[in-house]
């Protein structure tokens, strides 16, 4: 009996070290497979971002059938609610289709100028007066004029001196520009699109915005520092303009109380000077042609404190999200326009 006992007990005991050894090898094989796993999580979104700036899959905007018989009609959602303030010369930014403090800001704006109460907010009654009054896209044709626009940008201020135009680098840039809109926005409105070859005669979706012919010119031009944007207000104080702005980095160089417009240039070149920005490396004053990418942008208006003025962008994105050395600088859509809104001598009022 003994010696059967502990027979039994050597079988139980040899089933226990072998249920651990089954259980240890099962644990290391999870854990390898788990770290694994970890990894590639983490590894891949760097490899995305090496690889390309934007996301490799874009997740394209479907609009649905519309026919001008079905305007005008209350907007419908942010894209619509872009759209339709754009197209009232109230910018939201550049287009997105997302409610973000921008849009929020033309909301505001619009709400001011139909006098309801002021929220920022896309509600039932600002949705019923902000109407869309035709269809909210458009077409745009790629011509051999544009491609031939086409060259890429110096990387030194030298470089930049040296160069024929500063005109756009590629065809997405100059039409989301056109569409005064985000990159990505026109990327997801064409996702059939191969963008680096994009040949004459390419027929793309873009957002329908135009601005209005203005009725008069303006009389007085607000910048509001705080809050980022501009307005500009005819004799009777109606809203012709309301964009987003960048402002100076530093506080010293924000200029509050009265202006005056001294300078009217469209498409200006520029004049570099080393000693604004020493980090350059320059040591010369440099004249760098014009076009879309130069650092003023489209427009330049001088205001009677020297050195500062209103003005485009080479990048529009970035507009009342970035600051500047002391200018305020609009996307060049909205250069463009108060451009033609402005008059020598008339009043600028920045305000706190």
């Amino acid at each position: 009996m003994p010696v059967k006992r502990r027979s039994r007990f050597g079988d139980f005991l040899a089933i226990v070290l072998l249920l651990a050894v089954v259980t240890g090898l099962g644990w290391h094989w999870w854990h390898k497979k788990s770290s694994r796993k970890q990894y590639r999580v983490q590894s891949d979104p760097v490899a995305t971002q090496v690889a390309s700036p934007v996301p490799a899959k874009l997740k394209p905007i479907v609009i649905a059938p519309q026919i001008p018989a079905d305007f005008p009609r209350p907007v419908r959602d942010a894209f619509e609610a872009q759209v339709a303030l754009a197209r009232r010369a109230i910018s939201p930014g550049s287009l997105d289709a997302a409610i973000g403090s921008q849009t929020r800001a033309a909301i505001a704006a619009f709400q001011r100028s139909q006098k309801i109460s002021e929220s920022g907010i896309l509600d039932m009654n600002t949705r019923a007066l902000l109407t869309l009054d035709a269809p909210l896209l458009s077409t745009y044709t790629v011509t051999t004029n544009d491609l031939a626009r086409l060259q890429p940008i110096g990387k030194t201020w030298l470089a930049k001196s040296q160069q024929t135009a500063l005109d756009f680098e590629t065809i997405l840039e100059l039409v989301a520009e056109h569409a005064h809109a985000h990159p990505l926005l026109i990327e997801k409105l064409n996702p059939e699109i191969d963008w680096s070859n994009v040949v004459a005669g390419t027929v793309l979706k873009i957002p329908g915005v135009d601005y209005p012919e203005p009725a008069d010119k303006a009389a007085l031009v607000v910048i509001h520092l705080s809050q980022k944007y501009l307005e500009a207000f005819d004799q009777n104080t109606n809203l012709l303009l309301h964009c987003p702005c960048s402002i100076a980095a530093k506080v010293e160089k924000r200029p509050v109380g009265e202006l005056h417009v001294a300078v009217i240039a469209p498409n200006p070149n520029y004049t570099f000077d080393p000693e604004l920005f020493p980090e350059s490396g320059e040591t010369q004053k440099l004249i760098l042609p014009p076009g879309p990418n130069n650092p003023v942008g489209v427009a330049w208006i001088g205001l009677d404190r020297p050195g500062y003025g209103m003005h485009g962008t080479p990048a529009p994105e970035q507009v009342g999200r970035t600051e500047s050395h002391g200018c305020f600088r609009l996307a060049n859509w909205d250069a463009e326009y108060l451009l033609g809104l402005v008059t020598i001598g008339m009043p600028v009022e920045v305000v706190p």
